[in-house]
């Protein structure tokens, strides 16, 4: 078994459980979360690294299924949150 195939398999039931909730659902969790790791003073930043990894978690399951423009569109979006997840931890 390949790691790809392990990490999908343990993947399975995370993913059936986000596709039994609402769309909205895990799409509003993620905002709240980017929302108070970006206004919350220094520990905020905290709220965003689940984020990050979560984004680029389905980046990777994901990518076979993509093309060329939505692997970069999705990729654009993880370096965006990495980014916001930097400045806020290190700020000047």
């Amino acid at each position: 078994m390949t790691t790809r195939e392990r990490i999908e398999s343990a993947s399975l039931p995370v993913v059936k459980a986000l596709n039994g909730m609402p769309r909205a659902v895990p799409f509003l969790i993620v905002l709240a979360l980017m929302v108070g790791g970006i206004l919350l003073p220094a520990p905020g930043w905290l709220l965003l690294v689940p984020v990050v990894l979560f984004l680029a978690w389905t980046l990777y399951l994901g990518w076979p299924a993509l093309d060329m423009g939505a692997r970069m569109g999705r990729i654009t979006v993880v370096l965006i949150a990495v980014a916001i997840t930097l400045t806020q931890a290190f700020p000047r």
